[in-house]
């Protein structure tokens, strides 16, 4: 069975970093595609940042910069480093993985099959 479990998030100010981990168990991590989403109350849960099997990276506009995706494949562990953090930043952010993906997909929420319970981030002005 799939388990995603998110890890790291918190409360921090204007400007400030956080790292996210998701621990996974279940199926052949390093054959998945990974991603970050995140979900503000009230709006639609958005593509923050994917990572494929190859290695190759996909990052929403409003993050670019700002935060970086990676992962460990022999710790089967999902890494998001988050810098400059920004009060529209705050969110619940989850995990999640998927067999195959599209490069040009991997920022859609509706070709994950696995999600983690999320983790909250929330920044202060």
């Amino acid at each position: 069975q799939v388990q995603l479990v998110e890890s790291g998030g918190g409360s921090v100010q204007a400007g400030g970093s956080l790292r996210l981990s998701c621990a996974a168990s279940g199926y052949t991590y390093s054959s998945y595609c990974m991603g970050w989403f995140r979900q503000a109350p009230g709006k639609e849960r958005e593509g923050v940042a994917a990572i494929d099997s190859d290695g190759s990276t996909s990052y929403a506009d409003s993050v670019k910069g700002r935060f970086t995706i990676s992962k460990d494949n022999a710790k089967n562990t999902l890494y998001l480093q988050m810098n400059s953090l920004k009060p529209e930043d705050t969110a619940m952010y989850y995990c999640a993985a998927a067999g195959y993906i599209r490069s040009s997909r991997r920022l859609l929420k509706d070709d994950y099959n696995y999600w983690g319970q999320g983790t909250q981030v929330t920044v202060s002005s």
